[in-house]
């Protein structure tokens, strides 16, 4: 039994010209006119006796039986572009066939664990598969510049060869408005990178959401201390890298007051007015109360020491505050990083 699932594409997918009206033709169309179709052939030159003829390569037109779309015909969509989301991988697109090569073997069996993991998840039907080679169903793809339905199969394939590994998927069957039909060149290109995407974007949310579970992991156990930045003033220690600990500060700030108005985190930078929390909080995690001045306004700068980030705090005027200041809001956060991770 055949089963045909079909596949709504995401903006990463397909490209909608919003901007232009008319038919889906006429969007894959040229504006101006094609009465240059109707033009005369071009006449032999003739060179006037005695003249000597000079070539220059630089515009010639090479001989040859080139075929190609002319006219209405021609698709001015863009091409699509296969998007880099996988570290170290190689992307090769040979006469419209999608080719990605990795060095280790390891990678490429996550990207084919990747790839089954997403037909599974989009509902796409497996007609054939074994370990490296999977044939799918239809997969149909609602594009606002097609006319029609359009359908395609897909055999993705990964292989070992010069000491490389690859992952391939190829375009192998079409149907337009359910009738089978040849591919043409831009569209077996076309749809091989949407494809593609759909299994790069797949693999770029596994690495994200195995950083992010990374992350909450590690920030279970951020020791926070006190130390000194390189011009010797006393600024908070938190031993964690910076991404991890830049994630977890604008949610650790919040819980212990802080009402975030900016925050850059290529700069490091963190602006927050200040809303002492009641007297519940300070006894929820063991503190006394920490020695700001309620509804002004500090920044928290952040910076990269590698394993450690360091966290120093300024006033509306842009004065450090003090290191006693310092060494009540130290714990606070400790504590509210351990309580978030109970």
């Amino acid at each position: 039994m055949k089963f045909s699932h079909q596949l709504v594409v995401s903006s990463l997918a397909v490209l909608v010209l919003s901007a232009c009206s008319g038919s889906p033709q006429e969007r894959r169309q040229a504006k101006d006119d094609f009465d240059y179709l109707d033009a005369n052939p071009l006449d032999t030159w003739v060179m006037p006796e005695g003249a000597e003829p000079q070539y220059y390569p630089n515009y010639e037109i090479p001989n040859g039986d080139f075929k190609g779309a002319i006219g209405r015909e021609v698709d001015i969509r863009p091409p699509q572009q296969i998007l880099e989301l996988i570290p170290g991988a190689r992307t090769e697109l040979v006469d419209g066939e999608v080719t990605m090569w990795l060095i280790r073997e390891g990678e490429v069996d996550k990207i084919w664990q990747t790839a089954q993991d997403m037909t599974q998840e989009r509902g796409i039907g497996i007609r054939e598969s074994s370990d490296n080679h999977i044939e799918t169903e239809w997969v149909s793809w609602n594009s606002e510049d097609e006319e029609y339905l359009i359908e395609a199969r897909y055999a993705i394939d990964r292989f070992k060869a010069n000491n490389r590994y690859g992952f391939k998927i190829s375009l192998i069957e079409w149907r337009e408005d359910g009738k089978l039909q040849e591919v043409s060149a831009t569209n077996l290109e076309r749809y091989n990178v949407f494809m593609t995407n759909l299994v790069t974007s797949k693999y770029d949310q596994v690495l994200r959401e195995e950083a992010l579970a990374k992350a909450q992991e590690l920030v279970k156990s951020i020791p926070i201390s006190m130390g000194t930045d390189r011009s010797g003033l006393p600024v908070i220690i938190a031993r964690a890298q910076y991404n991890v600990f830049w994630e977890n500060a604008v949610d650790v700030l919040p819980a212990i007051g802080f009402q975030l108005e900016e925050r850059n985190r290529s700069q490091g930078l963190i602006k927050a007015k200040y809303y002492a929390p009641d007297d519940k909080f300070w006894e929820s995690i063991g503190h006394k109360p920490i020695s700001l001045d309620e509804k002004n306004t500090y920044s928290f700068s952040l910076g990269d020491l590698g394993n450690r980030t360091s966290i120093s705090i300024s006033d509306s005027s842009g004065k450090p505050v003090t290191e006693e200041v310092l060494q009540t809001i130290a714990p606070v956060i400790a504590a509210v990083i351990e309580q978030q991770n109970q």
